[in-house]
């Protein structure tokens, strides 16, 4: 499936400027409730030409999406008066709000209700005589008609070998982009053929959201609430995942980006990398003491949130093999609280699912705020900060290259190789990695079934690793490329044995 990441298209421009006008309210309005009412006719202004076929459809999409933007949940659409934009505005503006899921949400009113597998004949059909569609359909469902192929699609079985067959490309497979990109079937029809999510199986990767084209699906954002603790004097320190670099464009250094975020009110800023260094070295010993010496088939790597819950979802049997070492976001939290027990925290990060990561019980305490790539360019544009204007007056220097690799898929596995193979001379390593959650299921599947013993195993949920997140702003390519720079930028290759 082509994918549309890191093209500016008319969906995203509309998601970024949601973004902006969202982090605006939180810094500037002296009168939220009425501004907040006016945003969608600001957005959606009625001279424009629209995205759709009318200016209420648009303003009614873009409402849903105001709403998410500032944590709040979607309107009922089902009954008579869905209640004001502002339902529930209270319990929004507020310095405090944890995530409350479900995270991802189809807006009804955008979807396009898509078909999900439909195989149909173009004009392109030329009407040849050799007709090989016909001749290789199991069920007989292709017949002429006025000269041309048509497909009876009661006995179509969406086998999809006329497809293949045809000499002049004439027929097309139309199935819908958010059930193409999830990996766990998570994607459901309603009566109208309109997608909606089963909360109980979707793992929050959201990668059903950018692959929308018509962008009915969104997710919820913290940035509000951020600004919102910001205002309120409170002490702010972020950390940034790896997958950070050349995020905010080419010539945004990690020291300008730094200063930038210090500029946007941040008490100090970390690395993410950080806590994956320490993950890493954890993550070594287990597998040399544990996996190595045959006590245990196989590990799972636990950093990305996805895939340890679809692990956990499809295979519990799983659950005492996914790594028990904190993950980077949790373990840089700690090393952040330690430092300042009076600081709240925010992960600054490629990932929706690690908004629901943050929102888990044993994990509130640590991570305050998570935000995406995205959500934060929506705040520096709002203050008007201009990030390739910026003097660098920080530096962004306390990593191994083994924890800034974490950013790209095979990154994590490959770390812990490296710290196997510099503190465990002489084990025999076997890694994995699986990117994409198909992928990683038929990788787990495997491991069930015995095929995978003696493997660290790592999981991606997005296919390209972090830096395919749904909260990134650059093509995956370019980003890969970034964050390999920056990791042959840090000092040390891996982290030092601590010192007891």
């Amino acid at each position: 499936m082509s994918s549309m990441r890191g093209i500016d298209t008319p969906v995203r421009q509309n998601r970024r400027r949601v973004f902006r006008e969202v982090a605006d309210l939180a810094y500037h309005s002296e009168n939220l409730k009425d501004d907040m009412e006016a945003l969608p006719y600001k957005i959606v202004d009625y001279e424009q030409s629209t995205y759709r076929e009318s200016v209420y459809r648009d303003r009614a999409i873009i409402r849903e999406r105001i709403r998410l933007a500032m944590g709040m949940s979607l309107r009922p659409e089902n009954r008579e008066r869905p209640g004001h934009l502002t339902q529930g505005l209270e319990e929004s503006d507020i310095g405090e709000k944890y995530y409350e899921p479900p995270l991802m949400q189809v807006i009804p009113s955008a979807c396009n209700a898509c078909p999900e597998n439909h195989y149909e004949i173009t004009s392109a059909c030329m009407g040849c005589v050799a007709h090989p569609c016909q001749s290789v359909c199991p069920k007989g469902a292709i017949s002429m008609k006025d000269g041309k192929s048509v497909i009876d699609q009661e006995k179509c079985i969406k086998c999809g070998k006329c497809k293949d067959i045809c000499p002049y490309d004439a027929i097309c497979h139309k199935e819908r982009p958010c059930k193409a990109a999830c990996g766990v079937n998570a994607i459901k029809s309603d009566k109208y053929g309109r997608a909606y999510i089963d909360n109980d199986a979707c793992v929050s990767c959201g990668m059903c959201m950018v692959s929308c084209p018509f962008g009915a699906i969104a997710d919820k954002s913290q940035i509000f609430q951020l600004i919102r603790a910001m205002q309120s004097g409170k002490k702010i320190i972020a950390q940034v995942a790896p997958a950070f670099a050349g995020q905010f464009g080419p010539k945004v250094t990690p020291d300008m980006l730094k200063t930038a975020l210090k500029e946007l009110g941040f008490a100090d800023v970390y690395e993410t990398a950080l806590g994956a260094d320490q993950g890493c070295m954890a993550e070594a010993e287990h597998y040399v003491e544990e996996v190595a010496s045959g006590n245990q088939s196989f590990a799972l790597t636990s950093c990305c949130p996805s895939w340890s819950v679809m692990a956990k979802n499809l295979f519990p049997e799983t659950i005492d093999k996914i790594s028990n070492a904190l993950t980077p976001m949790v373990a840089t939290a700690r090393i952040i609280k330690k430092e300042h027990p009076d600081a709240s925290v925010v992960f600054i990060g490629p990932c929706a699912s690690k908004k629901l990561e943050a929102s888990r019980r044993t994990i509130r305490s640590d991570v305050d705020f998570v935000i995406t790539f995205e959500e934060l360019t929506g705040m520096f544009e709002a203050k008007g900060i201009l990030l390739e204007e910026i003097q660098a007056m920080d530096e962004m220097q306390d990593a191994t290259g083994a924890g800034r690799g974490y950013g790209v898929a095979g990154g994590v596995a490959h770390a812990i190789e490296e710290c196997i193979r510099t503190y465990y001379p002489g084990t025999e390593v076997k890694i994995e990695h699986a990117e994409g959650l198909a992928e990683c299921r038929k990788m787990l599947l495997l491991a069930k079934a015995g095929k995978k013993n003696g493997c660290l195993i790592e999981g991606m949920a997005c296919p390209g690793g972090c830096v395919a997140g749904a909260g990134t702003n650059i093509a995956i390519a370019q980003a890969a490329k970034e964050v390999a720079k920056f990791k042959s930028q840090a000092k040390e290759a891996v982290p030092q044995e601590p010192q007891e």
